[in-house]
């Protein structure tokens, strides 16, 4: 299992071109996630659930809900523009997908964002909006997405000195953005990970993020694939990995048109990560 995920991981981070998504809005002011563990982003607010810590402090790492308690799914999208692609986006490369949100919105499936500082710097107002919409949590992808392990699908890493920063300014350009309440959640980039990876982010208080179903939409040109293999992998409590950038990831806002009935069609219901980890806590 672990090799097969590894294997599918690589569609995610291929390059580390792919990217992000998102719908007109204003920029404003908003909140940090951390530099202090998992807080709540307002009083009025209730404080997202997050797993408890590994040992020694260890980061948790969350990779699908329960499978006994009913037929629930999460759809997640990386929003993962790297530090050095600002050049192609000045000369016109999309890294944004406003189809595709507008598709979710209009079939009202909430979806979790893995969102990168760079992406939110690039496209605040589009940040903002999906930040302000409750149909929507958005999260932490890192600053850069460069990766926190060596061998990493040809990504740049980050050092160990440099990992708890890159959550840090990621949650910082979240806030600039416009993005009142991000979640305590992070999703490595490329879904790299190790023991490291896990002891430098365990101060930072976040659950790292990652899936059961690798959608396989990165560079997809046959939407009809990339629908069998996610109707394919998709159990109770499932995490699902996709992508929203018009460049790299080009089908899937007809794959969500067609897995998104089909699904519920099945007696799936659609949720955001925050509630499978929720559900998998109350289970313990």
């Amino acid at each position: 299992m672990i090799a097969s995920l590894r294997r599918l991981t690589a569609l995610c981070a291929l390059g580390a071109a792919l990217a992000a998504c998102g719908t007109a809005g204003s920029a404003g002011p908003a909140r940090p996630a951390h530099a202090n563990p998992a807080p709540s982003a307002s009083p009025s607010v209730s404080r997202p659930p997050t797993l408890a810590p590994g040992p020694g402090g260890l980061t948790p790492v969350f990779e699908h809900g329960p499978r006994d308690l009913g037929k629930t799914v999460a759809l997640t999208f990386d929003a993962d523009m790297t530090a050095d692609e600002g050049p192609r986006a000045a000369s016109g490369e999309h890294f944004d997908n406003p189809d595709l949100i507008a598709t979710l919105r209009l079939l009202k499936v909430p979806a979790t964002v893995f969102m990168t500082g760079r992406w939110a710097e690039q496209y605040p107002a589009q940040a903002r909006s999906l930040g302000r919409d409750p149909q929507f949590e958005v999260a932490n992808h890192s600053y850069s997405h460069y990766a926190f392990t060596g061998d990493c699908y040809g990504l740049p890493t980050v050092g160990p000195a440099g990992m708890r920063k890159e959550v840090e300014r990621a949650y910082a350009s979240l806030r600039t953005a416009g993005v009142p309440h991000p979640l305590p959640y992070f999703r490595f980039p490329g879904g790299c990970y190790d023991r490291q990876a896990l002891r430098a982010l365990g101060a930072t208080g976040v659950t790292a993020v990652q899936w059961d179903v690798v959608s396989g939409d990165a560079f997809a040109t046959d939407a009809d694939a990339v629908v069998q293999q996610v109707l394919d992998g998709v159990k109770p409590g499932s995490v699902v990995v996709m992508h929203c950038t018009r460049s790299a990831a080009p089908t899937t806002a007809r794959v969500v048109r067609a897995v998104v009935p089909e699904l519920r069609r099945q007696g799936y219901r659609f949720v955001k990560v925050s509630e499978l980890i929720g559900g998998t806590n109350g289970h313990r």
